[in-house]
């Protein structure tokens, strides 16, 4: 097996990695050409186990290509598969940690995100087209070449100690899960927490992973003066399907007993149906939301699939891999929630989509929230008038 690179019009950039050259890319770069290899030799995306996505697609940055194909050597050669994508974690340094926007679709204006990348693989995230500015792949790079900000706490207390801070609730895992497994080791979801607890500053949190569990001790004081809420994503109580589409995060069964955990602290937790995809998960819409209920859930909210970018491949390659007989059904229904795309971007309807089907989705999030009491995840009141700004490090210390 080998990987055949094309240039693209601006020629390759100085700032991309390269892979080994093989023999047969020498001879290539030397101005030999080889004969071109059959299409039925061509090596066809496998699953990983443990991993979300088949490839690892260029970001539509890049200006090389990559393509593998089979030269008949790879099965004569090799007596067992490929070695698993490993994860790998790179520090750097982050320069500014709160994001803002003014997006009407999203009920906040801060977010911050200690991590790019994620490793619990989601296929349908639509944060894997953001790994392409990295001159990584929204593919596996995306799952297994992560970046953590070593600074992040650091560089958050100088931004909430500036005098023109301008205070609202901050949104913790808008991008990427903050309770993602590389938390367990370099914590810095817990060192935002233990930040803002400290300077009483309001925040919701946004996760699939139980380790949100291990924070208690920040998030229940906090919850007492009203400056927390967790929302639990659950898209599917179906593990098998979960395992696919989401396989290191926690199982469904497990994020449903971190919701009654939460909610027996006292800690305000709601549900996020997401992403309901057509003719795949959309039918554990109402189950999930009575076991959220259940569970002590307050609130609930949902969003459909959304495929930006790199996104649309990628998926289409799961559907192809993991449900190749209902492929076409699944793409066919997104297409209608999205004017006859596979995504729109329109701020009025891209969390929802429109369409006959769209408009059944909102009905039935509807009837299940008048019949398990649930509010909307909009309507909470976090309390913003507490807040003390941080005080910058100083090495003379301080005299009051």
């Amino acid at each position: 097996m080998f990987q055949r690179r094309f240039a693209g019009v601006g020629g390759p950039r100085e700032d991309v990695a390269t892979a080994e050259t093989s023999p047969r890319e020498t001879a290539q770069m030397d101005g030999f050409s080889p004969p071109p290899i059959p299409p039925e030799q061509r090596q066809t995306p496998r699953p990983h186990k443990g991993r979300g996505a088949a490839s690892n697609p260029e970001g539509r940055f890049e200006s090389l290509r990559h393509q593998a194909e089979d030269d008949g050597w790879r099965s004569a050669l090799l007596d067992e598969d490929a070695p698993r994508p490993r994860t790998e974690v790179t520090e750097e340094r982050a320069r500014s940690v709160i994001s803002r926007n003014d997006s009407p679709d999203i009920p906040f204006s801060q977010a911050i995100n200690p991590y790019r990348g994620c490793e619990h693989g989601c296929v349908y995230c639509f944060a894997r087209p953001s790994h392409s500015y990295l001159n990584l792949s929204p593919g596996l790079d995306f799952e297994t070449k992560l970046r953590a900000k070593g600074n992040f706490a650091e560089v958050l207390r100088a931004e909430l100690a500036k005098p023109g801070y301008a205070i609202s609730p901050i949104n913790i895992g808008s991008n990427t899960d903050p309770y993602q497994p590389i938390e367990k080791r370099w914590r810095l979801t817990r060192a935002a927490l233990e930040l803002l607890a400290e300077c009483h500053h309001p925040c919701t949190i946004v996760t699939k992973n139980a380790l949100v569990e291990r924070d208690l001790d920040i998030l229940v004081p906090m919850a007492r003066e009203q400056l927390v809420q967790v929302f639990v994503s659950v898209g599917s109580l179906d593990n098998h399907l979960a395992a696919k589409l989401e396989p290191r995060a926690s199982a469904p069964h497990r994020r449903i007993k971190a919701i009654r955990t939460l909610a027996d602290a006292g800690v305000p937790v709601g549900v996020l149906v997401a992403p309901i995809i057509p003719a795949l998960n959309d039918k554990d819409m109402e189950a999930v939301m009575a076991q959220a209920a259940a569970a002590g859930a307050r609130c609930a909210g949902y969003t459909t699939l959304r495929l930006p970018y790199e996104l649309k491949q990628l998926f289409r390659e799961w559907l192809s891999l993991h449900a190749p007989q209902r492929a076409g059904h699944v793409m066919s229904l997104v297409q209608q929630m999205n004017g006859g795309r596979d995504y729109d971007s329109n701020f009025a309807t891209r969390m929802r989509g429109h369409g006959v089907f769209a408009d059944l989705l909102r009905r039935r999030f509807e009837v299940a929230c008048r019949k398990h009491g649930f509010g909307r995840a909009r309507e909470l009141r976090l309390d913003c008038t507490r807040f003390v700004p941080p005080r910058r490090p100083s090495p003379q210390g301080e005299l009051f």
